[in-house]
């Protein structure tokens, strides 16, 4: 009898470090049993800048995610982001020798290999090589074409690669608070495992998680990834505009923006002052809203603008169910009116938690990258018999203790 297995999903982010334990049950259902959260220290751009403080928000993490539990855990799926990692697509070609004719595990394997083998810098480590398409003879096969008869056999893959020493020290914190890594997975990668489903990875969709520091980004046209990335513009970047350009205090920057800016170009939403309290008794700041509401606009259409810029040309034609946000900025009023004015698609932005405990964690976008991880473990065990070929390999390019 099939029995239940606990994953674990860990993202260490710019503002926040989330661990989220999950209950896989038999028929592949997936309970929540809690979660543990930290304010993060130590985080800039979603890459660990001071390891000590980054080390001890995990551990915070730990205590509390294994208090709520109940579950003692030993190994997390860890993801990870940074503006260092890129994604590319290569396609690999093998002609099938004279005396054969028929496709078969052998020349599958071939074709995969020379398409995933790609020239990258010498400081850098491949994260994920993923399946896009095979083609047969020019005609592309929806499956794996074992069997079919033909000549030329073609490979698609979209990879994924980083720099070996940043994604190493994510993993080297993990590993001394002591907890193994099970997977290493590129954020965004994992945000689209909740936001989409099949259909829209099929009709073609993009995801854009925006953060505190970082905008990650993965297009999926045709059921597979055609682009990924991650570019260094968060919602941080928009509260330090906004303190910038009023000169108040960055905490109260934060708060006017959440309580008072609007990123969308409705000239009713920019009418009219906002007043700041002093602490200290002066009299209050006025900012005009409309000055609040450029500022933060402007931000905001720079972080969509570098993930235009990251996609392959003619990609926004061919998606045929939108944009989805998600992460923490995309609660920012006005945002989906902006997305839908630079991207000119249909824009799907998530609704705010109605629920408290546990349930309201798949509402809440702050939480879709952590969630992710439990639904991308999932689907590693439906792979079962490749993975743990993989993750050996990608551990050992990037941890010299191996695995």
């Amino acid at each position: 009898m099939a029995r239940s297995k606990i994953h674990v999903g860990l993202e260490i982010g710019s503002t926040k470090t989330v661990m989220v334990v999950a209950e896989i049950k038999p028929d592949e259902s997936a309970k929540i049993l809690g979660m543990g959260e930290t304010r993060s220290a130590g985080v800039r751009k979603g890459e660990i800048a001071d390891y000590k403080q980054v080390r001890a928000c995990v551990k915070s993490a730990l205590l509390e995610a294994e208090d709520v539990s109940d579950v003692v855990i030993r190994s997390v799926f860890l993801s990870v982001t940074g503006a260092h990692i890129q994604g590319v697509n290569n396609t690999g070609t093998f002609r099938l020798p004279e005396d054969e004719q028929e496709v078969d595990r052998h020349h599958l394997e071939e074709v995969k290999e020379i398409a995933r083998d790609i020239a990258i810098p010498s400081d850098h480590v491949y994260l994920h090589h993923l399946s896009r398409h095979f083609t047969l003879d020019g005609q592309r096969q929806s499956t794996m074409p074992y069997g079919l008869l033909g000549r030329t056999l073609e490979a698609d893959y979209h990879i994924v690669h980083g720099i070996r020493t940043r994604v190493q020290n994510s993993i080297k914190c993990v590993r001394e608070i002591p907890l193994d890594v099970d997977d290493v997975v590129f954020a965004p990668i994992a945000s689209a495992q909740i936001c989409l489903t099949r259909e829209c990875k099929q009709e073609g969709a993009l995801v854009i998680d925006i953060g505190g520091e970082t905008t990650d980004y993965v297009l999926y046209l045709d059921g597979a990834i055609a682009a990924s990335g991650c570019v260094p513009v968060g919602g941080n970047h928009v509260s330090n505009d906004v303190h910038l350009v009023t000169h108040i205090p960055f905490s109260k920057a934060e708060k006017v923006k959440i309580a008072e800016g609007n990123a969308s170009a409705d000239p009713a939403s920019s009418v009219g002052i906002v007043k700041v309290e002093d602490e200290k008794g002066a009299p209050p700041i006025e900012i005009e809203r409309k000055l609040l509401n450029d500022v933060i606009r402007g931000r905001l259409e720079e972080a969509f603008e570098l993930v235009i810029d990251g996609l392959p040309e003619g990609a926004l034609e061919q998606i045929g169910t939108g944009v989805f946000l998600t992460g923490g900025t995309s609660q920012m009023r006005g945002i989906g009116e902006l997305a839908f004015e630079v991207f000119d698609l249909p824009v799907y932005k998530p609704e705010q938690p109605d629920v408290s405990g546990v349930h309201a964690y798949f509402k809440d976008p702050q939480y879709a990258t952590a969630l992710g991880l439990i639904r991308y473990a999932q689907i590693l065990d439906e792979e079962r018999p490749s993975r743990r070929g993989r993750l050996s390999r990608l551990l050992r390019g990037i941890w010299p203790f191996g695995f």
